[in-house]
């Protein structure tokens, strides 16, 4: 039984996850920024029987407040065995590019936020030798392109930093998981007009709790979007910088 955070909880994926933690028997603390959908979340998560031992309604971009929060998490739960970051937003790239307030507010949010939690989280498994980080990043960040770098640049330095934190924790027994998803079906893409390429919330989850207990290292999913994004790595910037995507 693990004592589990998940920062981004009332998010489609973050949901999903929650519900399969809570079939696996973890104590859970929930954190997300709306107080209703945490709370119709947090109400639904007992109906089924979870463990939810506590819940903080919360901006996460406001970094000044991650040390009284991780106090809380800590009075709730006693230690964290696993934690997923499961949260971020996807502005509109055009907007983003007339507007560097917006196009802050994205690297604020996706970026800068999380390496604030990271470090918190990083210290105190590291003193223990022992605990999974997982984060959602994006196949968007693999490789820069116009229709949204904002974005993408957001989700590419946090799988940066993922990777050095990786290996700095692996000495201290500590796994840390990128995890990249594709288009996934949820209201941060319900703009977005849908077609075979989109998973389902839950489909991701499940790959999610199956690379946490696998302890892997990055994951893609679903896993096609590895072969994707290989294809698109490989091609030559003289030639990429060309085409329209």
């Amino acid at each position: 039984m693990a004592k589990s955070v998940l920062f981004g909880a009332t998010s489609a994926i973050g949901i999903e996850v929650a519900k399969l933690m809570a079939g696996q028997g973890d104590e859970l603390f929930l954190v997300a920024r709306d107080p209703q959908k945490l709370q119709a979340v947090e109400r639904d998560l007992r109906a089924r029987g979870a463990q939810v031992k506590g819940s903080r309604a919360i901006d996460l971009r406001q970094t000044e407040h991650h040390l009284t929060l991780f106090r809380e998490i800590q009075s709730a739960l006693g230690g964290i065995d696993h934690a997923l970051i499961a949260y971020g937003t996807l502005s509109n790239q055009k907007a983003c590019e007339q507007d560097f307030t917006l196009a802050a507010h994205e690297i604020q949010t996706n970026f800068v936020s999380c390496v604030s939690l990271l470090t918190n989280l990083a210290n105190q498994m590291e003193q223990k030798r022992h605990g999974v980080i997982a984060v959602i990043s994006s196949v968007a960040g693999d490789r820069g392109r116009q229709s949204n770098y904002i974005y993408g640049a957001s989700k590419g330095a946090l799988s940066i930093f993922l990777q050095g934190l990786r290996n700095r924790l692996f000495q201290a027994g500590v796994s840390v998981l990128t995890i990249k998803p594709g288009f996934v079906d949820t209201p941060m893409t319900s703009h977005l007009k849908k077609n075979f390429l989109f998973a389902q919330p839950e489909t991701v989850a499940l790959g999610i709790v199956r690379g946490m207990e696998r302890k892997k290292d990055v994951i893609y999913v679903p896993g096609f979007w590895w072969w994707v994004m290989f294809i698109i790595r490989s091609v030559p910037e003289a030639l990429f910088k060309r085409l329209k995507l």
